[in-house]
């Protein structure tokens, strides 16, 4: 699908961009490949790994999804655009609400009027699970987001651009991520655990990069693409990483939850189920569209997909397991878990 295509992937630098650029080097042909940042330094830094003499598809463009002109600039003759920059940082979100703004969803306008200006084939945009049902301005930025991106397909008219969400947890040992915090807490003898209950989905930068691929193939518009994941509770990961260590409970921070939810009860009754994943249909095209997916059941009226009670949790043990390769380097592990105990 993407041999010949010429991508652009914003937030290029992260921690997804930077996976996503290795898988695609490694199993596709693209005719361009586009690493939209704003940041030098981390593209500088990329660019002595994946260079345009070792791969003359690479392109790296200095820009932010804030500028309209810039990206207008950029995604001229682009195919596929994956949008994953963003400002993700709950406390700093709350802290600097207006900044959050600007990229969240100021960000996500700009996208959608530079690829419908340029005639781009598909987008995907990346959220989180603290876009449904949000209690912090980070969430609420990215609900907005998600929001802009469904509904893009009324301003396509004759066109043939086609606007898709994926959603999913949080990222095994990216960036910014618990994983490298309680790392370095380690040393200390004392882990901090906001609260003992605490559960959250989990993902692995690989499978987030095999996802948004299958959202690319599979979509028709529209759709919150949303994977099965497994849960883990914070105080098993933490016994996972240094059992050793003492815990302290020091609450939990503002914005945040003790469980989080990636498909609300609300949204259940457009939502469908496959064997491992689920899509969110806006409401506009719910009943018109669902009959199109034949492999798929209708979720229940009263369905969650909450990381608290979801059957599929990892042990202390598959955390361990799981997190092997990931204490010896955070940035390049492709960490799969045990598929034990999926629910059908």
């Amino acid at each position: 699908m993407l041999n010949g295509k010429t991508i652009l992937i914003t937030g290029g630098t992260g921690s997804f961009g930077k996976r996503f650029v290795e898988v695609v080097l490694e199993k596709y042909q693209p005719k361009k490949l586009i690493i939209f940042s704003r940041d030098e330094l981390k593209q500088f830094e990329m660019s002595q790994k994946w260079n345009e003499k070792s791969h003359p598809c690479i392109r790296y463009f200095l820009g932010d999804v804030r500028d309209r002109d810039r990206l207008l600039r950029a995604c001229k003759g682009v195919d596929y655009v994956i949008h994953a920059a963003a400002l993700k940082q709950v406390p700093a979100a709350e802290y600097n609400p207006s900044e959050a703004i600007k990229t969240n969803v100021v960000g996500a306008m700009n996208i959608i009027d530079a690829a419908l200006a340029n005639g781009v084939e598909r987008v995907i945009a990346l959220s989180t699970d603290k876009a449904c049902n949000p209690i912090n301005l980070y969430g609420a930025t990215k609900l907005c987001s998600d929001k802009l991106f469904t509904a893009a397909s009324a301003y396509v008219g004759s066109q043939d651009t086609v606007f898709a969400v994926v959603r999913y947890g949080n990222v095994i040992g990216s960036r910014g991520s618990v994983i490298p915090f309680f790392l370095e807490r380690r040393k200390t003898g004392v882990l901090p655990i906001t609260d003992p209950r605490m559960t959250r989905f989990w993902i692995s930068l690989e499978q987030g990069v095999q996802f948004v691929l299958k959202a690319f193939a599979e979509t028709m518009g529209s759709e919150i693409f949303v994977p099965k994941l497994p849960s883990m509770n914070m105080l098993d990961l933490a016994q996972a990483i240094a059992p050793e260590c003492k815990y302290e409970v020091v609450g939990i921070r503002p914005g945040e939850k003790i469980h989080e939810v990636m498909i609300g009860a609300d949204d259940a009754r457009n939502s469908l189920e496959f064997l491992n994943h689920y899509v969110i249909l806006p409401q506009s095209v719910a009943v018109t569209r669902s009959h199109l997916y034949e492999t798929a059941k209708p979720c229940p009226q009263d369905f969650e997909y909450n990381s608290g009670t979801n059957p599929w949790v990892l042990s202390v043990s598959e955390l361990q397991e799981l997190l092997s390769s990931t204490c010896e380097d955070l940035e390049n592990s492709t960490m799969e878990w045990s598929t034990k105990g999926v629910p059908k």
